[in-house]
């Protein structure tokens, strides 16, 4: 134990001590935000500063009002089609609007023209804007005044609440949980790759320089393996702690100085602007912030260190073995198939399957199952999961750490030793099989 413990204080303090190690854990959290504030200043200028753009419509019904908006105005006019087009060319209007003589039960024909190709809000824009107008146009042909539905429309909003065993009211919101479930998958499945990544790059840098031969000689393979995983685990675990401290910190500063609102708040308020509003409007914004108090954040945190650890352990020692059977890294691609494809498949069931319904079957089996629990179910817990179902996840979690380290021993304690021969899958399966 003393040995691989070495190990461990070995690979941990070589990668802490790289000047690249402080400089990505200190600069990672404040080069994404500085880059997306550099982005929206750049977003907010060009749209301060971008000219008005004006469209020619014509209108061929008769029937059409466009109204112009702050990045549009609309001309309207006895102008044919191509004198219209004419305009565009000649720089005079930014596009044209043509709207054909149309049924309006089934209007088609709707044309737009330019000299360079409009974006997708822009088209999205006058798709709204004419499906109004011809709602409204419908309601008046049918003695309905739009006005009257406009009033009678209303706006219902439901409150979530879960009941606890002891008959306790806890509110809830979705969107709290989708992004909690989101934002952790994503970074369990980050961690558990790029990490994973190092230790295979660790194990082949050492074979290929030959140290290794030196290290077996006086400790055995296992405990080498085992010492570069946990060391290089410690290594990730240390950098997101700092992240997370940070992060804190620096919102906190920010929040403090500025009087800006919380991250939490402001992703509410982009996640959800109408439950946002309907709140302001009654006075109870704090409902919100309620919702992401009674979110188990320690429980949260908990799970988080556990599910990366155990399943950065699983795939590490996969890693590892696949490190230990080839003399190049472009020896590696074959066998990295096989174990990144339980990985993309639980990133993208968080999406498909997990964040759209936490509860289903689908769910419950991939938080189950050790290859895929790691994503699965940190996308799951922030919805609440039942004590038993997160103690299976865990238990197999681990049983399955310890039957892919077994397993990877194996190759490990044979490849690392092998030179000048490229092994097939059929190796590797007489490398497990051998008891020697």
């Amino acid at each position: 134990m003393h040995k691989v413990f070495l190990v461990i204080q070995r690979e941990y303090l070589a990668r802490v001590k790289k000047k690249s190690f402080l400089i990505a854990t200190i600069l990672t959290p404040l080069i994404f935000p500085a880059i997306l504030a550099v982005f929206v200043w750049i977003a907010v200028e060009e749209k301060e500063n971008q000219s008005l753009r004006v469209i020619e419509v014509v209108d061929e019904t008769g029937l059409f009002f466009m109204e112009s908006s702050e990045q549009y105005a609309f001309s309207s006019s006895s102008k044919t089609l191509e004198e219209a087009k004419a305009l565009v060319l000649e720089g005079k209007r930014y596009g044209a609007l043509y709207l054909p003589k149309m049924e309006l039960s089934s209007p088609q024909g709707i044309q737009f023209y330019g000299i360079e190709n409009p974006s997708t809000a822009l088209i999205g824009y006058l798709e709204a804007a004419l499906k109004r107008k011809v709602e409204d146009l419908r309601l008046y042909a049918n003695g309905i005044d739009p006005a009257v539905l406009k009033e009678i429309r209303t706006q219902v909003k439901i409150q979530s609440l879960t009941l606890g065993e002891a008959g306790e009211e806890v509110i809830t919101d979705a969107t709290v949980n989708y992004a909690l479930g989101f934002l952790a998958g994503i970074l369990i499945y980050l961690f558990i790759f790029i990490y994973g990544n190092q230790i295979m790059q660790g194990v082949i840098e050492e074979k290929s320089t030959r140290i290794v031969e030196i290290l077996v000689s006086s400790l055995r393979p296992f405990q080498l393996m085992m010492g570069k995983i946990v060391g290089i685990g410690a290594v990730g675990l240390t950098q997101f702690l700092i992240w997370v401290f940070l992060v804190g910190t620096l919102s906190t500063i920010v929040v403090g100085v500025l009087g800006m609102q919380m991250p939490q708040q402001q992703a509410m308020e982009m996640a959800n602007p109408e439950l946002m509003a309907a709140t302001s409007e009654a006075g109870d914004l704090g409902g919100i912030l309620h919702v992401i108090e009674s979110i188990d954040f320690v429980r949260l945190i908990v799970a988080f260190i556990f599910y990366f650890l155990g399943g950065y352990l699983l795939y590490g020692a996969l890693f590892a073995a696949v490190g230990a059977a080839v003399d190049a890294p472009s020896d590696a691609q074959q066998f990295m198939f096989p174990i990144t494809i339980p990985l993309l498949v639980g990133y993208m069931s968080l999406f498909v399957f997990v964040l759209q319904d936490p509860y289903s079957s689908v769910s419950f089996w991939l938080s189950i199952v050790p290859l895929t629990s790691p994503i699965a179910m940190m996308g799951r817990i922030s919805y609440g999961v039942p004590f038993w179902e997160l103690a299976l996840s865990m238990g197999l979690l681990m049983l399955g750490f310890l039957g892919t380290t077994w397993m990877a021993s194996k190759v490990y304690r044979i490849g690392i030793l092998m030179h000048g021969t490229k092994p097939t899958y059929r190796t590797l399966l007489k490398w497990i099989r051998t008891n020697h």
